[in-house]
């Protein structure tokens, strides 16, 4: 079954209601964006937030002591960046590494991390990658698949790619940054409906 994150969440009733619906992860960014929460905020809305959820920072280039303050005031479960980002900062091995690839702009060679968020090269955008050519690099690794997904196009995309995770902001909201409790449901619905249709088309 997928793995799903919720991102981009600002305020305690949608990470209540990600909770609730069986997210597996919540994302909270700390990047420049319309979804951008404080720490301490961040820290105070996901206090209550079961263990077995993973609590992600979303970042984008932080310096080491950008990352050190989130880290100190959050205490997140993983830290998800750009892959470069990861050569400079100092991250604890508690701390799980999500690194992120960008369409179009994939390192030379064939190597990739163990698991990697795969999105478009403008974070947030909507924009929805190249299935076909996710699909093969979700061969090669846990890949969780973000970038335009919505509740009606996330099961084709689980068909399509076969990701290990879907990954949604945009597409369970009402405005940008505002989350529709509706929404988030409906898409963890849609994405436990599929991978479920997807195993047993297994057998």
């Amino acid at each position: 079954m997928p793995l799903v994150k919720i991102c981009g969440l600002m305020d305690m009733v949608a990470v209540t209601v990600a909770v609730d619906a069986g997210a597996d992860a919540i994302g909270f960014v700390f990047a420049d964006s319309v979804r951008r929460v404080s720490a301490r905020h961040a820290a105070a809305i996901s206090a209550r937030v079961p263990r077995r959820i993973k609590r992600v920072a979303v970042m984008l280039h932080p310096t080491n002591d950008e990352w050190q303050k989130v880290r100190t005031s959050f205490q997140p479960d993983v830290l998800q960046t750009d892959l470069a980002d990861f050569d400079y900062l100092d991250v604890p091995e508690g701390i799980e590494k999500w690194p992120v690839m960008r369409e179009g702009t994939m390192p030379a060679g064939d190597q990739l991390p163990e698991i990697f968020v795969y999105e478009s090269k403008a974070s947030g955008s909507g924009e929805i990658v190249d299935w076909q050519l996710a699909a093969q690099l979700a061969k090669r690794g846990k890949m969780i698949l973000a970038g335009g997904l919505n509740i009606a196009n996330v099961p084709e995309a689980i068909r399509e790619v076969a990701p290990f995770g879907v990954d949604v902001s945009s597409g369970v909201e009402s405005a940008p940054g505002k989350k529709e409790s509706t929404k988030i449901q409906a898409f963890i619905n849609a994405v436990r409906a599929a991978g479920s249709a997807t195993e047993e088309a297994k057998v």
